[in-house]
């Protein structure tokens, strides 16, 4: 069987947990956790990070610094995770959906302006399989409405626009670090914070509303409830997980990278061919190979071919159902303008094995089945 998923393991994780658990420092932000936020932002060139315990969580953070409100409009593409409008409507906002482009999956950044009402308070880019939203036509949006952007770049770890990292080139920014990300602490997150002005606000709601951070800096003689918050920390355990990965980065990329590349090679003549489309990755942008898609014709097609390699012991997957048809979709937002995209191009999309330690020859054997089931 040639799975979808395995989780990353470098073998220095266990070593590491049990040093947390030797230094009696099992809950937040002990030595791993330390390690990964200034792993993040010397990676990222951000002015804070901020470990959380999952990218909705860091998602939740980012809503409540931009004082979502009840009555608040955010934009957001359909085509994403749950987690992207859930951060905004549990704080009473109306998550507004706009149509994506094509080519990359993203939001197209040419629909936003025409969706911004008097009552919208941020713009929510999603950078789909690690391959960045068209940034610069955002934040200049952003600029002359004076609205937030939230940068969703769940998917975005080592990716990078114009030789900016993902998640630092808006006010804020959520990585992911579940198990099925590049790099992984079980389930995890990061809020990446670009105005250190907002880094304060931002270490108080993640401690529960209150000061504690200060108060372990050694910054006030006691600590003490300040504002709302919650626990979004997560346990130094987890941390130490992630930080066996975060230290091999670079071979976890290139290892992921090699077999993108080979993916492409080998699938590029099916689409010269007509017969499927690849993944484009815009001049622009560099991606850090976090996902390898496949389009087929239709959702009929898709269909056969995700059975076809089911029945051939490979594990491939389709993507998101677009939200604005989910029945939390309705209750919550609504779409602006019309569904050219999104619900065609999610219908078409598979997405094939992709992993750290992805054997080459088992690469080749996906592209020799999906060969195979287009003879």
């Amino acid at each position: 069987m040639i799975n979808f998923n395995i989780p990353p393991f470098t073998g220095k994780e266990t070593e590491y947990i049990a040093k947390a658990i030797r230094n009696h420092k099992i809950s937040g932000d002990g030595e791993f956790t330390k390690l990964c936020n200034s792993w993040i932002m010397e990676h990222t060139g951000t002015a804070g990070a901020l470990l959380t315990t999952s990218c909705t969580h860091a998602t939740e953070m980012a809503a409540l610094l931009c004082d979502i409100k009840p009555g608040d409009e955010v934009i957001m593409p359909s085509y994403t995770f749950v987690s992207t409008a859930d951060a905004f409507v549990l704080r009473g906002a109306t998550a507004v959906f706009v149509d994506i482009r094509p080519d990359t999956m993203n939001i197209d950044e040419t629909l936003i302006e025409g969706a911004i009402t008097d009552r919208t308070k941020a713009i929510v880019p999603v950078h789909y399989a690690g391959v960045s939203c068209e940034m610069d036509t955002i934040m200049d949006i952003a600029a002359r409405y004076h609205l937030k952007v939230v940068e969703d770049a769940a998917q975005g770890v080592m990716s990078y626009y114009k030789g900016k990292a993902l998640g630092s080139i808006g006010d804020y920014g959520c990585f992911s670090f579940h198990e099925t990300k590049n790099y992984s602490m079980g389930e995890g997150g990061a809020l990446l914070i670009r105005n250190p002005e907002d880094i304060e606000p931002a270490e108080i709601i993640r401690e529960k509303g209150t000061n504690r951070s200060k108060f372990f800096r050694g910054q006030i003689d006691k600590y003490t409830w300040v504002e709302a918050g919650s626990s979004y920390l997560p346990s130094d355990m987890n941390a130490a997980y992630l930080w066996a990965q975060l230290e091999k980065a670079q071979e976890i990329y290139d290892n992921r990278m090699a077999t993108w590349n080979l993916y492409y090679e080998n699938l590029l003549p099916l689409q010269e061919a007509g017969k499927i489309t690849l993944p484009f990755i815009p001049e622009e942008c560099v991606h850090n190979a976090h996902m390898f898609y496949v389009k087929a014709k239709d959702l009929k097609e898709r269909s056969a071919l995700i059975r076809f390699l089911k029945e051939n012991d490979i594990s491939s997957v389709f993507h998101y159902i677009p939200l604005h048809g989910a029945p939390a979709g309705i209750k919550y937002g609504r779409f602006h303008g019309e569904d050219v995209y999104t619900t065609k191009e999610s219908e078409r999309l598979t997405r094939l094995p992709l992993y750290y330690g992805l054997e080459p020859e088992k690469t080749l054997t996906v592209c020799e089945k999906i060969k195979e089931f287009y003879r």
